[in-house]
């Protein structure tokens, strides 16, 4: 008797090559290659964003940096001098001295245009007090040629830069189409141009009716001197605090809690900081308003728990094997941890303190809250001392001062200032990578 199954043919195995592709390995790959497309086009919209960003900040701030100067040579004799001192309205004396010589100046270039002293002083500003405050103080220029460089107005630098059109003005009593006709007159004399602004790097805030003599150098101090707060409170106290939690505290309820809360107020938005430093520091213990060192201390209350955790991270890096070579050779935990783990975690120590100085440069809520606007900056301090202890402002709380104003001149001036402080903050950031490489140790 046969048996039946060994009539029925066995079924061949399909061959598999190893050099071709077969079609769950191509479906894999093409999966891959669409994720890789997706990770490429996600990186080509994020420059795009970037770009467009970056643009629109250089287009708005950089009219900033650049102010339209008057720029004329005016001649005073003594008895003019004399004369118009011995007035009832002495700048109305001087007004119409220099409106007398300008008309003479405009003239002999073959330029006709009518103006008086209201145009004047609508394109130039009070010009009559200018040049009284200049000759009382330097008598010794009466008779000799004098070069002043007169700032303009905010509406006519606007008109320069583009703000202010013919078609889109109406006469108001801060300008007029006719004195429009004075600045082209003006222009095509050479006596009016555009330069760059240094008062706006070096100066500080002029109120909110000169927007033209408006700087953020005032401001620019205050940061720095907020920041050194910051700097010298929060980078020892973070990193004795991350030093501790991570090599020599217990594991326990207690540190389990501590863990969780400086996480928790890591998330925490800083308006809450700025609350907790107007109740504690300027109301309980009565120190100065408005002063860097507030400022500074609130933002080391915001940066400490991001220090704190970026240097856990760094000190958790470090392997192992290093503590325990160290320990294997008769070293103490602290020699352990201060000559050999620390000065490997470096690197990410500093980068992370830097990291948390820059988002405290870039803070504006709590320093609202403790009176750090933008009016208070009138000037520089005094001293080194006076410069923690002093009403002033910091950049991010000017700028906002400059956005909230209703004169578009001002929000010129707070894109320009968004530009210095992005400037800030990429050197910062660029001292941070270079720190990291300098530090930097393999093993």
């Amino acid at each position: 008797m046969t048996d039946a199954s060994m009539d029925t043919p066995t079924p061949r195995r399909k061959k598999i090559s190893l050099v071709a592709d077969d079609a769950r390995t191509k479906k894999r790959n093409k999966a891959e290659k669409r994720f890789q497309a997706y990770g490429i086009g996600a990186i080509a919209i994020g420059l795009f964003f970037l770009l467009v960003l970056a643009t629109s900040i250089l287009r708005s701030g950089i009219p900033a940096f650049t102010t339209t100067v008057v720029s004329v040579e005016f001649t005073l004799q003594q008895e003019e001098f004399d004369e118009a001192e011995g007035q009832l309205f002495k700048t109305k004396a001087y007004s119409n001295y220099f409106i007398s010589a300008l008309q003479t100046t405009l003239t002999e270039k073959g330029i006709k245009v009518s103006f008086d002293e209201a145009s004047i002083e609508r394109v130039m500003g009070k010009i009559g007090s200018t040049l009284r405050e200049h000759y009382s103080a330097s008598p010794d220029t009466l008779g000799q040629p004098v070069d002043f460089s007169l700032g303009a107005s905010s509406r006519v630098d606007g008109y320069f830069k583009g703000r202010v059109t013919r078609e889109g003005l109406q006469d108001s009593r801060f300008l007029t189409l006719a004195d429009l006709d004075l600045v082209d007159a003006l222009a095509e004399a050479g006596i009016i141009t555009t330069t760059f602004d240094w008062n706006f790097i070096t100066g500080a805030d002029s109120g909110v009716d000169n927007p033209g003599g408006a700087g953020i150098g005032a401001s620019v101090v205050g940061s720095f001197f907020m920041m050194l707060v910051v700097l010298f409170l929060s980078l020892p106290i973070g990193v004795a605090a991350s030093i501790y939690l991570e090599e020599f505290a217990p594991q326990n309820r207690w540190t389990d809690l501590v863990e969780v809360n400086i996480s928790n107020l890591a998330a925490v938005p800083s308006i809450v900081f700025g609350i907790l430093g107007l109740a504690v520091f300027i109301q309980f213990a009565h120190l100065p308003q408005s002063a860097p060192l507030v400022g500074g201390l609130v933002l080391t209350l915001m940066t400490l728990p991001t220090i704190i955790i970026s240097t856990r991270a760094s000190l958790k890096a470090v392997p192992p094997s290093i503590r325990d070579a160290a320990l294997g050779v008769g070293a103490s935990r602290m020699q352990s941890v201060f000559h050999h783990v620390l000065p490997l975690a470096m690197p990410g120590i500093l980068t992370g303190t830097i990291i948390g100085l820059a988002q405290a440069l870039g803070e504006t809520a709590p320093l609202l809250l403790i009176g750090m606007v933008g009016f208070v900056a009138r000037g520089y301090p005094d001293g080194f001392i006076s410069g923690f202890i002093d009403p002033n402002s910091a950049m991010p709380a000017q700028i906002y001062t400059w956005a909230a104003r209703a004169d578009a001149s001002f929000y010129e001036k707070a894109w320009g200032g968004i530009i210095i402080l992005l400037i800030f903050l990429l050197t910062m950031n660029i001292i941070a990578i270079i720190l990291r490489r300098r530090f930097e140790r393999r093993w």
